[in-house]
C-alpha cells in the first residue's frame, strides 16, 4: 500500500526521495497511517494567534493538546518555530522559539503558560534563538509570520544532550522518528 500511495505522489508531482529513515508528513516510520495530532484551544491549524501568547501581549505559551501517539514511543520533542524571519517576502532564517525534549509519551498537551518547573516530569529543555530556555513567543519585525508547532514522538529517550539548539537536537533525533505533528499559528503585530 505503500508503495502505491508514493507512485501515485510521484505520477501526480510530488516526487519524493524516501529512505529507510525519512518520515514523510502524514505517515509514521513504519508505514503504519499517521494518526498523532497536535492543537490548541487558542487557535486552529493556520489561523491567527492570540495576542497574548507574542510580545505585543503576556508572552505565554499556549496551550497544546495531542492524540495518537504512536505505540512504541519511548519520548516526545516539541520545536516551535518561524521560517519567515524576519520578513515573509524575503526570509533568511529559521527563528527557534521553544525547544522540549524527553517529554514523556503519556503526557497529552502542556498547559497554557507553562514553567519550567511545571513540565511533565523528564522533559529537559533546549535552548531558543534568544540563547535561553522557555518559550518566547511571536514578535515578528514585518509581516505575517507562520509559527509551526512540532511534534515528534521517538522510538528513544535523548540522552548525553545539555540545552541542545534545535539543530543539535535534530540530529540527535536522526533515525529515530516514528511519526510527527504539526500546529501553524500566524501572526502579525499591530503598529
Amino acid at each position: 500500500m505503500n508503495t502505491i500511495r508514493r507512485w501515485a505522489r510521484v505520477l501526480f508531482g510530488s516526487v519524493l526521495l524516501i529512505s529507510s529513515d525519512a518520515v514523510i508528513p502524514g505517515e509514521s516510520k513504519g508505514g503504519q497511517g499517521m494518526s498523532m495530532k497536535i492543537e490548541s484551544s487558542a487557535f486552529v491549524h493556520n489561523g491567527d494567534m492570540p495576542q497574548r501568547f507574542t510580545c505585543d501581549g503576556q508572552d505565554v505559551s499556549p496551550p497544546l493538546s495531542w492524540s495518537g501517539v504512536p505505540d512504541g514511543a519511548k519520548s516526545l520533542v516539541l520545536i516551535v518555530d518561524d521560517p519567515d524571519a524576519p520578513d515573509p517576502k524575503a526570509p533568511k532564517m529559521t527563528w527557534v522559539h521553544w525547544v522540549l525534549y524527553n517529554i514523556p509519551p503519556s503526557a497529552s498537551g502542556l498547559p497554557e503558560g507553562v514553567s519550567s518547573g511545571a513540565l511533565p516530569h523528564g522533559t529537559a529543555e533546549g535552548v531558543n534563538d534568544w540563547k535561553r530556555t522557555g518559550y518566547g513567543g511571536p514578535c515578528p519585525p514585518v509581516g505575517r509570520h507562520r509559527y509551526f508547532h512540532k511534534l515528534y514522538a521517538l522510538d528513544t529517550v535523548l540522552t548525553g544532550l545539555n540545552k541542545p539548539t534545535k539543530a543539535q537536537l535534530e540530529k540527535a533525533m536522526q533515525g529515530h522518528v516514528l511519526a510527527q505533528a504539526e500546529l501553524v499559528g500566524l501572526y502579525r503585530r499591530v503598529k
